[in-house]
């Protein structure tokens, strides 16, 4: 067989393990592995690249993905989504695993549908896929978080101030629970919980209090797709997927205003700043558990190639390693809700 592996949409640390449990497993069955440069740009244009052990062997370690990646949309236009159908036979590929997050998974599945036998391997450093437990790149990206609010704490004690730090998290909080709890924040805001007016009082009035309580600093971390009250209609720029760009939101630097303001009107003004942590949260290499998580994933869309699992994707349940539909997988994101929430709120009282 001669198989495909492409990487699409954002990187996260854990891409570069995937592709190496895939291509070892895959060349273990004696198969031909064929890497695709620039996720769906590279199928489309037929960009390959050869993937033997050695140039695998030592990718564990490494972040971001050596085969590159865009946010190309093959099914964005008529004439590009047959273009992406017709590539299997054009290219000679007999089976594809795509490697990324609802997007990339999304545009596999239209591959499926359209009769071509392509398999799934979930990315997201959001950890927002639904049907597995965790995507590999999360547990890399909050233990970067976690590292840049510590030395937050450090200057924002120094002088006095409030420090809004924005992690990555378009429709999902999971970042900035994570790291919000585990970096000891005053107040964190999710996509989940958009906030009212009266949330942002309470958050002011918290801070306040904490301030009384004789803390010298505060932290408040918030997940980037939040949208303060009068900035839900803001018109920002969109990408191939119709997804909003949301630095053009800027909600760390609007939170900074507020709460400067807010707390300067209650006579007890805290001089604030605001940090984006934004894409250096991508890089570097993955934890241990991305490694293995990436290394996992990676072998397990190789043996679903073999058993002609096709339309499938792997996934994380518990301990185990299993495939699960992409049409259950793709389209609806796995959110906080639940515990989760009672959990946050005990941080916030």
């Amino acid at each position: 067989m001669r198989v495909g592996i492409l990487t699409g949409g954002g990187d996260c640390p854990g891409l570069n393990p995937a592709i190496r449990g895939a291509v070892i497993r895959g060349l273990g069955y004696g198969w031909e592995m064929v890497g695709f440069e620039e996720g769906w740009k590279g199928w489309l244009e037929g960009d390959t690249t050869p993937l033997t052990y050695q140039i695998v062997e030592d990718i564990v370690r490494k972040g971001g993905t050596i085969l590159g990646s865009s946010r190309t949309n093959p099914y964005k236009k008529e004439e590009t989504a047959r273009q992406a159908e017709a590539q299997f036979e054009n290219l000679g590929i007999d089976a594809l695993i795509a490697i990324g997050g609802d997007d990339t998974l999304g545009v596999a599945n239209k591959l499926f549908k359209a009769g071509k036998k392509t398999v799934g391997v979930p990315k997201t450093m959001d950890n927002d896929l639904s049907c597995t437990d965790y995507t590999f790149g999360f547990d890399s990206a909050v233990q970067v978080c976690i590292d840049d609010i510590d030395r937050l704490h450090d200057t924002a004690l120094s002088h006095r101030r409030c420090i809004v730090v924005e992690v990555m998290g378009r429709a999902a909080g999971w970042v900035a629970l994570y790291a919000g709890i585990c970096g000891n924040a005053d107040w964190i805001l999710i996509p989940e919980r958009q906030p009212t007016e009266a949330d942002l009082s309470a958050m002011v009035d918290h801070l306040l209090e904490r301030r009384k309580q004789g803390f010298k600093h505060n932290i408040v971390v918030v997940s980037e797709g939040v949208k303060l009250p009068g900035h839900e209609n803001k018109e920002v720029k969109r990408d191939g997927f119709g997804h909003e760009i949301l630095k053009d939101l800027g909600v760390a630097r609007a939170l900074e205003d507020y709460i400067e303001a807010e707390t300067k009107a209650r006579g007890n003004r805290i001089e604030t700043k605001s940090v984006a942590l934004g894409h250096v949260v991508r890089g570097g290499s993955p934890s241990p558990f991305d490694r293995m998580l990436g290394t996992r994933v990676g072998v397990k869309a190789a043996d679903m190639v073999k058993n002609s699992e096709f339309g499938m994707m792997a996934a994380l349940r518990g301990l185990d390693m299993v495939s699960v539909p992409l049409d259950e997988a793709v389209g609806t994101n796995k959110q906080v809700s639940g515990d989760w929430f009672d959990l946050l709120d005990a941080f916030q009282r």
